[in-house]
């Protein structure tokens, strides 16, 4: 059963989630909260599995509630998905810093919440195709900050490689076939990454590949060159 933690100040839109995911087999809510402080403190006492959390509330917001709640040892299993009506602003790379584990649009099927939820409760990162084209392009946009990003010579050449196929979106599966390695070895690579880099899921191994500069954001194509084969690239693109 995966237990669920509703925080939002709209109480129509929570009304909305929690008929959603208590029609679901296998999902239960176990809360709700109406601003940030009242989240953390429900989260606290509740422990779920995934916290669906708004961006913007009155008083305590939703980045500083996902950093009071990624900063508690006790609640490290706990994944937060952001949940906002913006396709990308100043909040989003705030968000994943603070411990996000992705983000939804609130306008979102039904069916792309539900995965969402099973997404992050595997230890994947979950960002909307939207979000995720945007917040690419505001990589390219601005270089990276080298000065915050943590250190990578702790990982080995190996670790490295994962970890910025990973940034490019990568599956297990897909990063095995690229280094000619097993699915099972490819994950371990993973795990042992996030765990030097102290990341909590594959969310912030994403960050910090673009802050380090391991991984660079490529400058959109000119109008001239060819496209890249559109599914793949697509694919990719949407599953960071």
């Amino acid at each position: 059963m995966i237990r669920v933690v509703l925080v939002d100040d709209q109480a129509l839109m929570r009304a909305g989630f929690r008929a959603l995911l208590d029609a679901e087999d296998g999902i239960e809510v176990v809360g709700e909260a109406v601003d940030g402080d009242a989240g953390v403190e429900v989260v606290r006492r509740r422990v779920p599995d995934v916290v669906l959390m708004d961006v913007q509330m009155p008083g305590t917001g939703g980045i500083e509630a996902t950093r009071r709640i990624a900063a508690d040892p006790a609640l490290a299993a706990v994944r937060v998905v952001m949940l906002t009506n913006y396709g990308l602003d100043a909040y989003v790379f705030d968000a994943l810093r603070a411990g996000a584990s992705g983000f939804l649009l609130k306008d979102s099927e039904p069916a792309d919440l539900l995965t969402g939820i099973a997404v992050v409760v595997r230890g994947d990162a979950l960002l909307s195709p939207s979000v995720t084209r945007r917040l690419i392009g505001a990589f390219v946009a601005r270089p990276p900050d080298r000065a915050t990003a943590p250190g990578l010579e702790c990982l080995t050449p190996r670790e490295r490689e994962v970890t910025a196929l990973a940034a490019r979106g990568l599956t297990n599966e897909e990063i095995a076939a690229h280094m000619v390695i097993s699915p099972f070895t490819a994950k371990t690579h993973v795990s042992r990454a996030m765990t030097k880099l102290g990341a909590r899921d594959r969310a912030q191994l994403v960050v910090f590949a673009y802050e380090s500069g391991l991984v660079t954001a490529r400058a959109p194509r000119s109008a001239g060159a060819a496209p890249p084969d559109g599914t793949t690239a697509r694919r990719r693109a949407d599953r960071l």
